[in-house]
C-alpha cells in the first residue's frame, strides 16, 4: 500500500486527494490543513455585502473521512522534497508521492498601516468585522485597495465593489489597483468593458495606483497621491508560504515552480498545485489564482501519481482552460473563460451578464460541496 501526502485542504489538494483514493482505493492518502474547515472563497464577497450566508459555503474537511482520506489538522513546520517528508506537528510524515498545494499567505503587515487602519477582506475571519464596519458606513466612501500583485481571484475586488453597489446605492465606492487595467489578463478591450461597468455603476476606478502606505482614512500612494476612506476593504500583498520557500521550491519572494502541464517540481515524486505555484501565460502573465484552475490541476496531478504508483507512463496534463465567475448584481453575472495557456497568448473571452451564468456558479458550488463532503 502506497501513501500520498497532501499539504493542503483548498480546491486543489481536497480535487486530488478525492480522485486518488477513486483511481486507488487501496491506498493511503493523508491531507494536512491547519484549519478545520473548506470555504468557496467567493462566499466571502456575499458575506461582505450581505447577499449571502458565507457558511453556506463551507464544510468540515473531516467529512473527507467518507472517501477513507485521514485528515490531519496542524501547521506544516518543514519539508524535505527529496524524502517525500513533511515536518508537521511535531510528526513526521513520509509518503511514496508528495503534493504542495499550500495556498497563499495573506501579509497585511507589508504595507505600512494597512493592519490598523484596513480590514483584510480576503480573510473570513475578518468578514463579519467588514459587514459591520458597512453597515455603520452610512453614506460614507467606501475603497477597495489591491495592494499586490498577483493576488487570488483576479475579479473578485471588482464583483464586490457591483454587488456593494447593489446592496448599498448610497455609498460612495472606489476600487484601485498597483496593476495598469482592471484585469490584464482580458487585455485592453476587455478590461475596457469592466471599467466601463465600473463607470456605469457609479464605481470610480483608479489603476497604476500602488500604495506606500495606510494612514488614518487615507492610503497614501507612491508619488504623494492619496486616497481617502471611510471604510478600506483590503486585498493584501500574498506571498507563497515560507514553508515552501525553505524547502527550495521556491525562490524568496517567488512562487513554486512546476511544469505547466505536469505539475511536477522538478523533484522526483513531488508535485505543486494551486495559489502557491506561478504558471506563466504566453504573455508573460501569471495565470490567474482560482480554484478552478486549481481543481483541475490537483486531477490531473493525482492521475498522474496514480500511473506512477503502478508503474505506467503517466499522460493526463493541465491544459490552462477554464473560467472565473464575475457577479454584476442584479442577479446576473459574466465569466472569463478560455484556454489560458494557448501558445499564442491566452485566448480569452468576457461573456455578456446573465442569470444563467449566476446559475452555473451556484450550481458548481452545490456540485463541488457534494461530491467532496456529502449532502449537507
Amino acid at each position: 500500500m502506497a501513501r500520498t501526502l497532501v499539504l493542503g485542504g483548498g480546491f486543489g489538494g481536497i480535487a486530488a486527494a478525492v480522485r486518488l483514493r477513486e483511481l486507488r482505493p487501496d491506498d493511503e492518502v493523508v491531507l494536512v490543513d491547519q484549519g478545520d474547515r473548506f470555504l468557496m472563497g467567493f462566499r466571502k464577497n456575499a458575506g461582505i455585502a450581505g447577499t449571502g450566508d458565507m457558511l453556506e459555503g463551507s464544510r468540515p474537511l473531516a467529512a473527507l473521512d467518507r472517501h477513507g482520506i485521514r485528515v490531519v489538522r496542524a501547521t506544516v513546520t518543514s519539508i524535505d522534497p527529496g524524502g517525500r517528508v513533511a515536518e508537521v506537528a511535531g510528526e513526521r510524515i513520509e509518503a511514496d508521492a508528495l503534493l504542495v498545494a499550500l495556498g497563499v499567505d495573506l501579509h497585511p503587515e507589508a504595507v505600512p498601516g494597512l493592519a490598523e487602519y484596513g480590514i483584510n477582506a480576503y480573510d473570513p475571519g475578518h468578514v463579519p468585522a467588514a459587514a459591520a464596519a458597512l453597515a455603520a458606513a452610512q453614506d460614507g466612501r467606501v475603497v477597495i485597495g489591491i495592494f499586490g500583485a498577483p493576488y487570488r481571484c483576479p475579479p473578485a475586488p471588482y464583483e464586490l465593489a457591483l454587488l456593494l453597489r447593489d446592496a448599498r446605492p448610497e455609498l460612495d465606492l472606489t476600487v484601485f489597483t498597483p496593476q495598469p487595467m482592471s484585469l490584464p489578463v482580458l487585455g485592453k478591450a476587455g478590461c475596457e468593458v469592466v471599467e466601463g461597468l465600473l463607470g456605469l455603476r457609479r464605481v470610480a476606478f483608479r489603476p497604476n495606483a500602488a500604495a506606500e502606505h495606510v494612514e488614518d482614512r487615507r492610503v497614501v500612494l507612491e508619488g504623494g497621491d492619496h486616497v481617502p476612506f471611510d471604510v478600506l476593504l483590503a486585498v493584501p500583498p500574498h506571498r507563497c508560504p515560507q514553508v515552501a520557500v525553505e524547502a527550495g521550491l521556491a525562490e524568496p519572494g517567488g512562487w513554486v515552480r512546476v511544469d505547466p502541464a505536469t505539475l511536477e517540481t522538478g523533484v522526483e515524486g513531488v508535485w505543486a498545485v494551486g495559489d502557491c505555484v506561478a504558471i506563466p501565460l504566453a504573455t508573460g502573465q501569471p495565470l490567474p489564482k482560482a480554484g478552478v484552475f486549481a481543481e483541475r490541476e490537483g486531477i490531473v496531478v493525482a492521475e498522474r501519481i496514480a500511473a506512477r504508483l503502478e508503474g505506467r507512463e503517466p499522460t493526463a496534463t493541465f491544459d490552462g482552460e477554464g473560467l472565473c465567475w464575475l457577479e454584476v448584481g442584479g442577479g446576473e453575472a459574466r465569466a472569463v473563460r478560455g484556454r489560458f495557456l494557448a501558445p499564442g497568448g491566452p485566448d480569452i473571452e468576457l461573456t455578456p451578464a446573465s442569470a444563467s451564468l449566476l446559475e452555473d456558479k451556484a450550481r458548481y458550488e452545490r456540485d463541488r460541496l457534494e461530491a467532496w463532503f456529502g449532502p449537507s
